[in-house]
């Protein structure tokens, strides 16, 4: 039975990640990216309070922090 010969997967295999990074990179190119600029911020909603956020809520202690009877 004949071995695999794979001395040539590393060049075939660097070579085929090397051009899809430029086959990705060509197809990039074309496109612009969002960016927020401060003029751009005025634009954003705010944050609208939350019925929980809007009204005190009691924090109670742990039970291990209870004054002794």
């Amino acid at each position: 039975m004949p071995q695999l010969d794979t001395s040539t997967w590393l060049p075939v295999i660097t070579l085929t990640i090397i051009s899809l990074f430029c086959v990705y990179q060509m197809k990039m190119i074309n496109h612009t990216m969002i960016s927020i600029t401060p003029q751009d911020k005025k634009y954003i909603t705010p944050k609208n309070p939350l019925p929980w956020e809007k009204k005190w809520t009691k924090i109670y202690l742990p039970h291990s922090s209870l004054p002794p009877l």
